[in-house]
């Protein structure tokens, strides 16, 4: 975090991290025997390790390297030949297929870095293997920051994978070049793509196809808007992401195989290497995803406890796990799964143990369900904050989505697993096969029917980072109240609590005033006047009030929009004037001083002689209008001597008050 910050150079950074080493060794020897003095250790270690993982950010950043590709990018020339290696296929949008590759030539110079690339569908497209070799002539774009206030950032997201440029080719665009290089990853793909090969004897639906492969394989590029969003709203969209739940659930039944290798001589150590190496080769397989890879860190340290008999403590697991993972990758930390991941681990085995004895239930079948119910409880305790934080929603049926499907789920993955075998040895379609298929079957209909108990689930949640902080605060407070039930922790509990009651005022006095807002969207006029915590909507888009773009404005903001009217010619926020010249090109205004003019729809006008009548502060053109007209005005204002904003390009346009 301090490494984004601070921005400080790669050489200052090992300066620094070799001068505080030094100085904590030599504060060692010195206070070892002043235990008075000791803080002083205390805090040259803690300036160490910063020190640290400020160089370990630096040595990750690619574009410090002095061999990424952009600095070799030509910008006296549009277009660049690019060699190019696929490296992940991701989920394909409505206009492209769309895949991570490793940019290895640009023009004649060796580079190095990754690009996303966009494949124009069409009606020949097909998947193209991973570790493929390509040349392309075309241009190598930078990717662009979201036009609008508070939309999801994909080029924040891409940021913290490395990925700052972008490709656009068609299909004959690309010409595939021989390669004899192939990586582990692309071993996978091709396995992975055999085992569809085979499954696809089991004749299965397309659904249930998408399902086992992002159950089992760690693969959802393939299923359906639908039926994501059916997952998503039941609060079980954990299910189709390999994590910590399916490695946890695959060593637990890898460790009951191999239990017979124990009885050989070192038959233990045996076991656990093979375990580590079983499930490294499965993560592998699974696609090797960064939810994929803290499990299997985190689960590899957990087997090598439990099978060498030593002396484990889940905390200190799991900070082990984090350490060497932030020590490989340091932009996991921004990652959401990431933050998911170790927030619900951690909520489980804090609170579940403390939430078990509140009932001891009498039947296995009870018990097993009360198990399931309390650990999916617990787990929600670690994640609703950075859940509301980052998705505004919170389905309240996630507790009935787990407590019918993870008891269960030990079976499907198992079963999951002798199906893919059987397919893979040649078996034909089974009893067993047509079995797994009924299982995803039932499995999307029960969560099509959660998902469809709209009632439950609630949207567009404002939550800001200051609610995350003081949040976890609070449910730190109740968990140190139930171990030790004192008076500090009872006071800082109702204190923890007050404060987040404080920051709900605050955001409702940030609501406070008025602003004018001209947003960017194609073929659209979409403006909004907002007055305190209320936005009203004007477009000639219907229901624009569910657009997107509003939603999310208004989610960030804490503000209720109105439903949408027609577009007005003239508005009012405070003194300033802003009048709206539409397709009819009229602007008869009299005696009333026009501070902004906004141009949409593409009106046919003479803008000098608009300009000399109304002599506006500034012009403004949305997107509703053609790139030629918009041009011209552009030309026209910069001739006048008058700012010129086109939200096309400069974004949202906003005047408060």
């Amino acid at each position: 975090m301090l490494a984004k910050l601070c921005n400080i150079s790669l050489f200052y950074s090992l300066f620094f991290s070799v001068g505080f080493s030094v100085l904590s060794v030599v504060l060692y020897f010195i206070f070892k025997k002043k235990k008075s003095a000791i803080y002083l250790f205390g805090l040259s270690v803690f300036l160490t390790f910063i020190a640290f993982g400020i160089f370990i950010t630096n040595i990750n950043e690619d574009l410090q390297k002095t061999n990424h590709f952009s600095h070799a990018i030509d910008k006296d020339h549009a277009s660049q030949t690019i060699t190019f290696r696929i490296r992940e296929r991701l989920k394909p949008n409505a206009f492209s297929q769309r895949y991570y590759v490793d940019i290895l030539k640009l023009n004649t110079k060796k580079v190095k870095g990754k690009a996303l690339i966009n494949i124009r569908k069409d009606s020949l497209n097909r998947p193209i293997p991973i570790d493929a070799v390509y040349l392309s002539k075309t241009n190598i774009i930078a990717i662009k920051a979201p036009l609008n206030p508070d939309q999801f950032s994909y080029k924040a997201y891409l940021e913290k994978q490395q990925i700052y440029y972008q490709i656009y080719a068609n299909q004959h665009d690309i010409l595939e070049l021989k390669s004899e290089i192939s990586t582990a990853f692309g071993y996978a793909a091709s396995f992975r793509n055999y085992i569809n090969k085979k499954l696809s004897e089991y004749e299965y639906s397309d659904d249930q196809l998408s399902i086992i492969n992002a159950l089992i394989l760690g693969q959802r590029q393939n299923i359906t808007k639908e039926v994501y969003d059916n997952y998503t709203n039941a609060g079980a969209i954990h299910i189709l992401a390999v994590s910590g739940l399916h490695i946890g659930i695959i060593l637990l039944l890898l460790n009951v195989v191999l239990k017979p290798i124990e009885r050989i001589k070192n038959g233990k150590l045996i076991k656990t290497i093979i375990l580590v190496i079983l499930l490294w080769t499965y993560a592998l397989i699974a696609g090797g995803s960064a939810s994929i890879i803290r499990a299997t860190t985190m689960f590899s340290i957990v087997a090598i406890g439990i099978n060498l008999k030593r002396p484990t403590n889940i905390y200190n697991t799991l900070a082990i796990s984090v350490f060497v993972l932030l020590l490989i990758k340091p932009n996991f930390l921004f990652d959401v799964g990431f933050q998911l991941s170790y927030a619900a681990v951690i909520s489980i085995v804090s609170f579940q143990p403390i939430l078990e004895r509140f009932w001891s239930p009498k039947y296995k079948l009870t018990k097993l369900l009360w198990q399931t119910l309390t650990v999916t409880v617990s787990a929600q305790f670690g994640i609703i904050p950075i859940s509301l934080y980052y998705f505004h929603q919170f389905p309240s049926l996630f507790w009935l989505s787990n407590l019918i499907v993870i008891p269960f789920l030990s079976l499907i993955l198992g079963l999951g697993l002798v199906v893919i075998t059987c397919a893979l040895l040649g078996v034909p379609k089974s009893f067993v096969s047509e079995t797994f298929g009924t299982i995803i079957n039932w499995m999307n209909q029960f969560f099509a029917w959660i998902s469809n108990q709209e009632d439950f689930l609630i949207l567009d949640i404002p939550f800001t980072l200051l609610q995350v902080i003081v949040s976890y605060a609070l449910i730190f407070s109740i968990y140190q109240l139930f171990i030790q039930k004192n008076y500090t922790w009872s006071r800082l509990t109702l204190v923890s609590i007050i404060v987040l009651q404080l920051t709900y005022l605050l955001n409702q006095y940030h609501t406070n005033g008025d602003s004018f807002l001209v947003f960017h969207k194609n073929r659209t006029t979409l403006i909004a006047k907002k007055h305190n915590n209320q936005l009203a909507i004007y477009s000639t888009l219907k229901n624009a009030e569910t657009n997107t773009i509003i939603r999310s404005y208004a989610v960030k903001n804490a503000l209720q929009p109105i439903a949408s009217k027609p577009v007005n010619a003239l508005y009012k926020i405070k003194n300033k004037h802003i009048l709206i010249v539409d397709s009819l090109g009229v602007y008869n205004v009299k005696n009333i001083k026009i501070d902004y003019v906004l141009l949409t729809q593409s009106p046919k006008l003479n803008l000098e002689r608009l300009i000399d009548s109304l002599k506006p502060k500034a012009i403004i053109a949305d997107g509703n209008n053609y790139k030629s007209y918009i041009t011209r005005w552009h030309q026209t204002c910069k001739k006048q001597e008058l700012p010129f904003y086109q939200t096309g390009k400069t974004g949202a346009f906003i005047i408060r008050n």
